[in-house]
């Protein structure tokens, strides 16, 4: 189904699946194939403001503000030159200390965008490791969620808290919710393991594996440390070339 100005929420709460990797990837090939993007960094680690080429120590306004409700979304955005950010730092974990004492905390990001929502064909939130207020404010906020797995032995331990989590959401706070796809990340096609984990996964969720297998690439592990988004650091690199398929792919199952 086709969602104007679509929310989509980049959540596993296991860490070291590529999720920061995913989300800053898909938001610069979306954006090079023409779509008005914003990313938004909820990892208190700031990993996804510095991959986009913004130093997380020297924000003065970001989500922290954002969700503390010192600041309206429009002045925490950063331009760059393909997306708009609203980056993060370690002032995010002193927030989401915060945001537990409000009466609805896991609206607060939802109620946040509504002004500037309609600005972007897609806006893209990395969720940090776990499923803390932070992400659950994604979640509510999100129509739907982008879940990158590694095809290891332990790549479905922990799954099924992210999908009840989903369903909770779905039946408190956002019925509308769905999950966008799973993302096979980090693949060694030379691994038995590796593909007998990815062919688990096709077999268990079906249509919903995206058809396109990010491989594990040096390129797409080098790029954060220029500031970068793998497909700007090397857009030849199988992980490069990957993450453009990806957003392809996302667009023509979004009929976008």
């Amino acid at each position: 189904m086709k969602i104007k100005n679509k929310i989509i929420a980049v959540a596993n709460q296991k860490g070291g699946v590529g999720k920061t990797t995913t989300t800053v990837n898909l938001a610069v090939g979306l954006a090079q194939l023409g779509k008005k993007v914003l990313l938004i960094d909820l990892d208190p680690q700031g990993n996804a403001t510095m991959a986009c080429g913004t130093d997380s120590r020297n924000l003065t306004v970001s989500a922290c503000e954002l969700l503390m409700d010192e600041c309206e979304a429009k002045d925490a955005i950063i331009k760059t030159e393909l997306l708009d950010v609203i980056g993060s730092n370690t002032n995010l974990t002193a927030a989401e200390l915060q945001m537990m004492e409000y009466e609805d905390p896991q609206t607060i990001l939802k109620q946040q965008l509504l002004p500037v929502v309609e600005n972007y064909d897609f806006i893209l939130i990395d969720c940090p490791p776990s499923l803390s207020i932070l992400t659950i404010n994604a979640l509510t906020a999100a129509h739907s969620v982008l879940i990158p797995m590694q095809c290891e032995y332990y790549a479905l331990e922990g799954l099924t808290s992210l999908l009840d989590t989903i369903e909770r959401v779905k039946q408190t706070v956002n019925p509308e919710l769905e999950i966008e796809g799973l993302l096979r990340t980090m693949f060694d096609g030379r691994n038995n393991l590796a593909n007998d984990v990815a062919a688990q996964i096709s077999e268990h969720f079906g249509s919903k594996v995206f058809m396109t297998v990010v491989p594990r690439n040096v390129k797409v592990a080098e790029a954060p440390s220029f500031g970068q988004s793998a497909i700007e650091y090397d857009q030849l690199s199988r992980g490069a070339v990957a993450y453009k398929g990806l957003a392809s792919e996302l667009l023509r199952r979004n009929h976008a």
